[in-house]
């Protein structure tokens, strides 16, 4: 070969071992080529519904093409994730709750996806602690003051749920096994009932999200113990922390995520991320979030990963250890 054509032959192979990141650039570049369809598993009004209408119009402005909201509702979510993990068309994500992609694995014997095989993670949306919230008494206890009484009541009280496996019947069992405590588990169709049955003196306690109990709270109605997170929380900063409550190895938040099919590209996938991130992390959306009722963190698929891997060790060693199924 002569000394002329090396620099050539070198250049050649260079541009050949490009080819395939140039060509998966190209591809991110025009996609998505349709509309992009968000399965929410879960009714219209629900948290994940909002917050997928919330996402949809700066979305499609980033892509370029309409983003369509789809609810398939059902099964606590898993109809909605079995429908995004299933989806092949390459223009489907889904904006999924925590339990369809961490405890629902244990609850259900034939889950019909996998949710760390047949999902990918792309982008979480916004974390909120649940709160701890109790029967107005006669007069104002502390928190401290409020789980002494509770642990010598034993199996008097009761707390409500919106049913076995959920976040609050879950996150519960958490609280009694960590401070001692013993109340039995009521299930009820969904948080109004639990607050009814509250008020009626026939639950004693409940986990929910601020958003639904606060505002009896904020009235005289009921009152706060705390927040289930490890720290003190942002949306409620007044609340103590199960930390401060030496409820050690407690830190629950609901969460919503936006997911997509395992199989979608990564190209395809990196560039969901990257608007995503800029949209949920622009003032105008962290802030309607946050009068929701959520806070918006990292936003990175890798910490989504890596909450998904954690959620799913502390529900599966809990539900293994109280033997809770739901099929």
């Amino acid at each position: 070969m002569t000394p002329t054509k090396r620099p050539f032959l070198a250049s050649a192979l260079l541009g050949l071992a490009l080819l395939p990141l140039w060509a998966q650039a190209q591809n991110a570049d025009t996609w998505p080529s349709k509309a992009l369809r968000i399965v929410v598993g879960y009714p219209s009004g629900s948290s994940p519904d909002v917050q997928a209408r919330l996402l949809a119009e700066p979305l499609s402005r980033a892509l370029g093409q309409p983003v369509i909201v789809d609810n398939k509702p059902g099964a606590g979510g898993n109809i909605g994730a079995d429908v995004t993990a299933k989806a092949g068309d390459g223009h489907t994500i889904g904006v999924i709750g925590n339990g369809p992609l961490t405890s629902a694995k244990f609850l259900y014997a034939k889950l019909p996806y996998d949710p760390q095989k047949d999902l990918a993670p792309i982008a979480l949306i916004g974390s909120a602690p649940l709160v701890w919230v109790a029967t107005k008494s006669d007069k104002a206890v502390t928190a401290a003051e409020f789980i002494r009484q509770a642990r010598a009541s034993g199996d008097k009280l009761a707390y409500g749920s919106i049913g076995a496996g959920s976040g609050g019947h879950l996150g519960m069992e958490l609280v009694k096994e960590s401070l001692g405590l013993n109340p039995l588990h009521v299930p009820f169709a969904g948080g109004p009932a639990i607050l009814n049955a509250m008020l009626g003196n026939q639950v004693q306690m409940t986990l929910l999200p601020g958003s639904t109990v606060m505002p009896l709270v904020q009235s005289g109605k009921l009152q706060a113990i705390a927040v289930t997170s490890a720290t003190r929380s942002t949306l409620l900063p007044d609340l103590p922390s199960m930390q401060e409550l030496d409820a050690k190895g407690v830190n629950i938040e609901v969460w919503n995520a936006v997911m997509a099919p395992a199989q979608m590209p990564a190209a395809h996938q990196a560039r969901l991320n990257s608007e995503l991130a800029k949209i949920l992390q622009s003032p105008e959306i962290s802030q309607k979030l946050f009068q929701q009722g959520w806070k918006v963190g990292d936003t990175s698929a890798g910490a989504l990963a890596q909450r998904i891997k954690s959620d799913t060790t502390l529900y599966g060693d809990l539900i293994a250890k109280k033997n809770i199924k739901l099929d």
